[in-house]
Protein backbone atom coordinates (compact mmCIF):
# COMPACT_ATOMS: atom_id res chain seq x y z
CA UNK A 1 0.00 0.00 0.00
CA UNK A 2 1.91 3.07 -1.30
CA UNK A 3 -0.46 5.90 -0.57
CA UNK A 4 -4.14 6.38 0.23
CA UNK A 5 -6.04 3.27 -0.82
CA UNK A 6 -9.64 3.11 -2.07
CA UNK A 7 -11.05 -0.18 -0.82
CA UNK A 8 -13.00 -2.02 -3.50
CA UNK A 9 -11.89 -5.61 -2.87
CA UNK A 10 -14.38 -8.32 -3.85
CA UNK A 11 -15.07 -10.17 -0.56
CA UNK A 12 -16.16 -13.35 -2.37
CA UNK A 13 -13.62 -15.92 -3.55
CA UNK A 14 -15.96 -17.98 -5.71
CA UNK A 15 -19.48 -19.39 -5.80
CA UNK A 16 -20.56 -23.02 -5.93
CA UNK A 17 -24.17 -23.78 -6.85
CA UNK A 18 -25.29 -20.40 -5.56
CA UNK A 19 -23.35 -20.66 -2.29
CA UNK A 20 -20.73 -17.94 -1.95
CA UNK A 21 -17.34 -18.60 -0.35
CA UNK A 22 -15.87 -15.57 1.42
CA UNK A 23 -12.38 -14.35 2.18
CA UNK A 24 -13.42 -13.54 5.75
CA UNK A 25 -14.56 -17.10 6.40
CA UNK A 26 -11.37 -18.40 4.83
CA UNK A 27 -9.43 -16.84 7.72
CA UNK A 28 -11.16 -19.30 10.06
CA UNK A 29 -10.32 -22.22 7.80
CA UNK A 30 -6.66 -21.22 7.61
CA UNK A 31 -6.60 -20.73 11.36
CA UNK A 32 -8.01 -24.18 12.12
CA UNK A 33 -5.57 -25.83 9.72
CA UNK A 34 -2.70 -23.90 11.27
CA UNK A 35 -3.74 -25.01 14.77
CA UNK A 36 -3.95 -28.63 13.62
CA UNK A 37 -0.53 -28.56 11.97
CA UNK A 38 0.99 -26.76 14.97
CA UNK A 39 -0.36 -29.45 17.29
CA UNK A 40 0.95 -32.21 15.03
CA UNK A 41 4.44 -30.69 15.05
CA UNK A 42 4.43 -30.43 18.85
CA UNK A 43 2.44 -33.53 19.76
CA UNK A 44 5.35 -35.72 20.86
CA UNK A 45 6.79 -32.95 23.03
CA UNK A 46 3.51 -32.54 24.94
CA UNK A 47 2.41 -36.19 24.75
CA UNK A 48 -0.53 -36.11 22.31
CA UNK A 49 -1.48 -39.09 20.18
CA UNK A 50 -2.51 -38.44 16.57
CA UNK A 51 -6.14 -39.21 17.39
CA UNK A 52 -5.97 -36.73 20.28
CA UNK A 53 -4.59 -34.05 17.94
CA UNK A 54 -7.67 -34.44 15.75
CA UNK A 55 -10.04 -34.43 18.73
CA UNK A 56 -8.40 -31.34 20.20
CA UNK A 57 -8.51 -29.49 16.88
CA UNK A 58 -12.19 -30.33 16.47
CA UNK A 59 -13.13 -29.20 19.98
CA UNK A 60 -11.04 -26.05 19.55
CA UNK A 61 -12.72 -25.22 16.23
CA UNK A 62 -16.22 -25.84 17.55
CA UNK A 63 -15.44 -23.74 20.62
CA UNK A 64 -14.14 -20.90 18.45
CA UNK A 65 -17.24 -20.88 16.24
CA UNK A 66 -19.72 -21.19 19.10
CA UNK A 67 -17.93 -18.66 21.31
CA UNK A 68 -17.47 -16.09 18.57
CA UNK A 69 -21.11 -16.41 17.54
CA UNK A 70 -22.45 -16.35 21.09
CA UNK A 71 -20.77 -13.05 21.99
CA UNK A 72 -22.22 -11.38 18.89
CA UNK A 73 -25.73 -12.74 19.43
CA UNK A 74 -25.95 -12.27 23.20
CA UNK A 75 -23.87 -9.13 23.73
CA UNK A 76 -23.31 -7.21 20.50
CA UNK A 77 -26.54 -7.66 18.53
CA UNK A 78 -29.21 -9.01 20.88
CA UNK A 79 -31.58 -6.17 19.94
CA UNK A 80 -31.73 -7.73 16.47
CA UNK A 81 -31.56 -11.44 17.29
CA UNK A 82 -34.23 -11.42 20.01
CA UNK A 83 -36.72 -10.73 17.18
CA UNK A 84 -34.99 -13.09 14.72
CA UNK A 85 -34.25 -16.20 16.76
CA UNK A 86 -34.30 -18.43 13.68
CA UNK A 87 -31.32 -16.49 12.28
CA UNK A 88 -29.07 -17.26 15.26
CA UNK A 89 -27.52 -20.36 13.60
CA UNK A 90 -27.37 -18.60 10.19
CA UNK A 91 -23.64 -17.92 10.13
CA UNK A 92 -23.87 -17.09 6.40
CA UNK A 93 -25.27 -13.65 7.35
CA UNK A 94 -22.16 -12.97 9.46
CA UNK A 95 -21.56 -12.23 13.10
CA UNK A 96 -18.45 -13.34 15.04
CA UNK A 97 -16.59 -11.49 17.81
CA UNK A 98 -12.82 -11.88 18.24
CA UNK A 99 -12.98 -11.90 22.06
CA UNK A 100 -15.59 -14.67 21.83
CA UNK A 101 -13.31 -16.65 19.54
CA UNK A 102 -10.59 -16.67 22.22
CA UNK A 103 -13.00 -17.52 25.02
CA UNK A 104 -14.73 -20.24 23.02
CA UNK A 105 -11.43 -21.76 21.95
CA UNK A 106 -10.27 -21.91 25.58
CA UNK A 107 -13.53 -23.62 26.56
CA UNK A 108 -13.01 -26.17 23.78
CA UNK A 109 -9.51 -26.94 25.09
CA UNK A 110 -10.92 -27.22 28.61
CA UNK A 111 -13.51 -29.76 27.48
CA UNK A 112 -10.77 -31.80 25.80
CA UNK A 113 -8.75 -31.83 29.01
CA UNK A 114 -11.76 -32.92 31.05
CA UNK A 115 -12.59 -35.74 28.64
CA UNK A 116 -8.99 -37.00 28.40
CA UNK A 117 -7.91 -36.02 31.95
CA UNK A 118 -5.08 -34.13 30.29
CA UNK A 119 -3.17 -31.16 31.82
CA UNK A 120 -4.50 -27.92 30.40
CA UNK A 121 -1.60 -25.51 30.86
CA UNK A 122 0.83 -27.11 28.36
CA UNK A 123 -1.94 -27.19 25.75
CA UNK A 124 -2.87 -23.55 26.30
CA UNK A 125 0.79 -22.61 25.90
CA UNK A 126 1.04 -24.38 22.54
CA UNK A 127 -2.29 -23.05 21.32
CA UNK A 128 -1.58 -19.47 22.42
CA UNK A 129 1.09 -19.27 19.72
CA UNK A 130 -1.27 -20.75 17.18
CA UNK A 131 -4.05 -18.41 18.33
CA UNK A 132 -1.91 -15.37 17.54
CA UNK A 133 -1.57 -16.64 13.97
CA UNK A 134 -5.30 -17.42 13.72
CA UNK A 135 -6.22 -13.94 14.93
CA UNK A 136 -3.74 -12.42 12.49
CA UNK A 137 -5.44 -14.22 9.61
CA UNK A 138 -8.78 -13.06 10.99
CA UNK A 139 -7.78 -9.41 10.81
CA UNK A 140 -6.72 -9.82 7.19
CA UNK A 141 -10.19 -11.24 6.58
CA UNK A 142 -11.71 -8.25 8.39
CA UNK A 143 -9.82 -5.88 6.12
CA UNK A 144 -11.05 -7.62 2.97
CA UNK A 145 -14.55 -7.51 4.47
CA UNK A 146 -14.12 -3.72 4.65
CA UNK A 147 -16.50 -3.11 7.54
CA UNK A 148 -14.16 -2.32 10.46
CA UNK A 149 -12.53 1.08 10.13
CA UNK A 150 -10.75 3.68 12.22
CA UNK A 151 -10.91 7.43 12.63
CA UNK A 152 -10.18 9.96 9.90
CA UNK A 153 -6.51 10.44 9.00
CA UNK A 154 -4.30 11.90 6.28
CA UNK A 155 -1.51 9.36 6.74
CA UNK A 156 -0.16 7.94 3.46
CA UNK A 157 -1.45 4.43 4.25
CA UNK A 158 -4.99 5.60 4.98
CA UNK A 159 -7.92 3.72 3.43
CA UNK A 160 -11.28 4.82 2.11
CA UNK A 161 -13.57 2.00 3.16
CA UNK A 162 -16.75 1.07 1.25
CA UNK A 163 -19.68 3.31 2.16
CA UNK A 164 -17.64 5.36 4.65
CA UNK A 165 -16.77 9.02 4.25
CA UNK A 166 -13.12 10.04 4.14
CA UNK A 167 -9.84 8.16 4.50
CA UNK A 168 -9.46 6.14 7.69
CA UNK A 169 -6.93 4.31 9.82
CA UNK A 170 -6.85 0.62 8.74
CA UNK A 171 -7.09 -0.45 12.37
CA UNK A 172 -7.62 -4.13 11.56
CA UNK A 173 -4.27 -4.20 9.75
CA UNK A 174 -2.62 -2.61 12.79
CA UNK A 175 -4.19 -5.27 15.00
CA UNK A 176 -3.35 -8.06 12.56
CA UNK A 177 0.30 -6.99 12.47
CA UNK A 178 0.30 -6.92 16.27
CA UNK A 179 -1.07 -10.47 16.37
CA UNK A 180 1.54 -11.79 13.93
CA UNK A 181 4.36 -10.06 15.85
CA UNK A 182 3.27 -11.84 19.02
CA UNK A 183 4.30 -15.16 17.44
CA UNK A 184 8.12 -14.69 17.51
CA UNK A 185 7.85 -13.10 20.95
CA UNK A 186 5.92 -16.06 22.36
CA UNK A 187 8.31 -18.51 20.70
CA UNK A 188 11.24 -16.67 22.33
CA UNK A 189 9.50 -16.84 25.72
CA UNK A 190 8.98 -20.58 25.21
CA UNK A 191 12.69 -21.00 24.43
CA UNK A 192 13.47 -19.59 27.88
CA UNK A 193 11.91 -22.66 29.50
CA UNK A 194 9.12 -20.90 31.41
CA UNK A 195 6.69 -22.87 33.64
CA UNK A 196 3.51 -24.33 32.08
CA UNK A 197 0.78 -21.75 31.58
CA UNK A 198 3.12 -18.75 31.45
CA UNK A 199 2.99 -18.36 27.65
CA UNK A 200 -0.81 -18.50 27.61
CA UNK A 201 -1.32 -15.79 30.23
CA UNK A 202 1.30 -13.54 28.63
CA UNK A 203 -0.54 -13.96 25.33
CA UNK A 204 -3.84 -12.92 26.94
CA UNK A 205 -2.26 -9.82 28.51
CA UNK A 206 -0.38 -8.75 25.38
CA UNK A 207 -3.22 -9.49 22.95
CA UNK A 208 -5.71 -7.36 24.85
CA UNK A 209 -3.29 -4.82 26.32
CA UNK A 210 -1.68 -3.92 22.99
CA UNK A 211 -5.10 -3.79 21.38
CA UNK A 212 -6.27 -1.01 23.71
CA UNK A 213 -4.21 1.80 22.03
CA UNK A 214 -5.10 0.40 18.60
CA UNK A 215 -8.81 0.44 19.43
CA UNK A 216 -8.56 4.09 20.48
CA UNK A 217 -8.39 4.74 16.73
CA UNK A 218 -11.40 2.55 15.99
CA UNK A 219 -14.97 3.73 15.58
CA UNK A 220 -17.15 1.32 17.56
CA UNK A 221 -20.87 1.04 16.78
CA UNK A 222 -21.68 -0.64 20.12
CA UNK A 223 -20.97 0.05 23.78
CA UNK A 224 -20.72 -2.08 26.92
CA UNK A 225 -21.05 -0.56 30.39
CA UNK A 226 -20.46 2.92 28.98
CA UNK A 227 -17.26 2.05 27.09
CA UNK A 228 -16.76 0.90 23.51
CA UNK A 229 -17.68 -2.76 23.41
CA UNK A 230 -14.26 -4.09 22.42
CA UNK A 231 -12.41 -1.83 24.84
CA UNK A 232 -14.38 -3.12 27.81
CA UNK A 233 -13.60 -6.69 26.76
CA UNK A 234 -9.93 -5.72 26.34
CA UNK A 235 -9.83 -4.37 29.89
CA UNK A 236 -11.53 -7.49 31.28
CA UNK A 237 -9.05 -9.73 29.43
CA UNK A 238 -6.06 -7.79 30.75
CA UNK A 239 -7.43 -7.97 34.29
CA UNK A 240 -7.99 -11.71 33.97
CA UNK A 241 -4.51 -12.18 32.49
CA UNK A 242 -2.81 -10.24 35.30
CA UNK A 243 -4.59 -12.36 37.95
CA UNK A 244 -3.69 -15.55 36.06
CA UNK A 245 -0.06 -14.43 35.76
CA UNK A 246 0.13 -13.80 39.50
CA UNK A 247 -1.25 -17.28 40.18
CA UNK A 248 1.20 -18.77 37.68
CA UNK A 249 4.16 -17.00 39.30
CA UNK A 250 3.02 -18.11 42.76
CA UNK A 251 2.60 -21.73 41.66
CA UNK A 252 5.98 -21.77 39.92
CA UNK A 253 7.69 -20.53 43.09
CA UNK A 254 5.93 -23.27 45.02
CA UNK A 255 6.88 -25.69 42.22
CA UNK A 256 3.54 -27.41 42.56
CA UNK A 257 0.44 -28.08 40.50
CA UNK A 258 -1.56 -31.05 39.28
CA UNK A 259 -0.89 -30.39 35.62
CA UNK A 260 2.90 -30.25 35.62
CA UNK A 261 3.34 -33.77 34.24
CA UNK A 262 2.53 -34.73 30.67
CA UNK A 263 0.18 -37.66 30.10
CA UNK A 264 0.71 -39.96 27.12
CA UNK A 265 -2.63 -40.54 25.41
CA UNK A 266 -3.64 -43.74 23.64
CA UNK A 267 -4.08 -43.62 19.89
CA UNK A 268 -7.18 -44.58 17.93
CA UNK A 269 -8.82 -44.58 14.48
CA UNK A 270 -8.46 -41.31 12.58
CA UNK A 271 -10.46 -41.84 9.37
CA UNK A 272 -13.69 -40.36 10.72
CA UNK A 273 -11.68 -37.69 12.48
CA UNK A 274 -10.14 -36.61 9.17
CA UNK A 275 -13.62 -36.32 7.65
CA UNK A 276 -14.82 -34.31 10.64
CA UNK A 277 -11.83 -31.96 10.43
CA UNK A 278 -12.39 -31.38 6.72
CA UNK A 279 -16.05 -30.56 7.45
CA UNK A 280 -15.27 -28.12 10.26
CA UNK A 281 -12.75 -26.37 7.99
CA UNK A 282 -15.23 -26.09 5.10
CA UNK A 283 -18.15 -24.74 7.15
CA UNK A 284 -16.61 -21.30 7.93
CA UNK A 285 -16.11 -20.54 4.24
CA UNK A 286 -19.73 -19.30 4.08
CA UNK A 287 -19.17 -16.64 6.79
CA UNK A 288 -19.12 -13.19 5.13
CA UNK A 289 -18.35 -10.83 7.99
CA UNK A 290 -17.60 -10.25 11.67
CA UNK A 291 -21.02 -8.61 12.16
CA UNK A 292 -24.49 -9.52 10.90
CA UNK A 293 -25.17 -7.98 7.50
CA UNK A 294 -27.83 -7.61 4.86
CA UNK A 295 -25.39 -9.30 2.51
CA UNK A 296 -26.68 -8.10 -0.91
CA UNK A 297 -27.16 -4.54 0.36
CA UNK A 298 -23.69 -4.46 1.94
CA UNK A 299 -21.60 -6.21 -0.70
CA UNK A 300 -23.66 -5.92 -3.91
CA UNK A 301 -21.56 -3.09 -5.33
CA UNK A 302 -18.33 -5.05 -4.87
CA UNK A 303 -19.78 -8.32 -6.14
CA UNK A 304 -22.49 -7.77 -8.77
CA UNK A 305 -25.14 -10.46 -8.82
CA UNK A 306 -25.68 -10.80 -5.08
CA UNK A 307 -29.42 -11.07 -4.55
CA UNK A 308 -31.76 -11.47 -1.60
CA UNK A 309 -32.84 -15.06 -0.99
CA UNK A 310 -33.66 -17.46 1.85
CA UNK A 311 -29.94 -17.52 2.56
CA UNK A 312 -29.47 -13.74 2.37
CA UNK A 313 -32.68 -12.12 3.69
CA UNK A 314 -33.47 -8.42 3.33
CA UNK A 315 -32.72 -7.32 6.89
CA UNK A 316 -31.12 -3.91 6.38
CA UNK A 317 -34.00 -1.99 8.00
CA UNK A 318 -34.24 -4.38 10.96
CA UNK A 319 -30.48 -4.13 11.57
CA UNK A 320 -30.60 -0.33 11.42
CA UNK A 321 -33.54 -0.23 13.84
CA UNK A 322 -31.75 -2.57 16.26
CA UNK A 323 -28.62 -0.40 16.13
CA UNK A 324 -30.67 2.72 16.84
CA UNK A 325 -32.30 0.98 19.81
CA UNK A 326 -28.93 -0.10 21.19
CA UNK A 327 -27.63 3.46 20.95
CA UNK A 328 -30.84 4.86 22.48
CA UNK A 329 -31.84 6.74 19.35
CA UNK A 330 -35.46 6.90 18.05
Amino acid sequence: MFGPFVHNIDPIITSISGVHLWWYGTSFTLGFLNAHLFLRRNRERIGLSMAAVYDLTLLLAVGVLVGGRAVVVINNEWEFYRDHLLLIPSIWVGGFASHGLIFGGAVGVGIFCLLYKFPIRPLLDVLAISAAIILGFGRVGNFIDGQIFGSLTDLPWSVQFPGVEGFRHPVVLYDGLKNFLLVPLLLWIRSRGVPPGRIAVIFVILYAGLRIPIDLLREYPTTMWGLPNGQMLNILMVAFGVVALYINLYRSRRNAGPDMQIVKLPDGPTRWRVAALVSICVIPLVIPSDATRDVPATYGKRHPGLEHSWMYPAIAEELAAAEREKEGRP
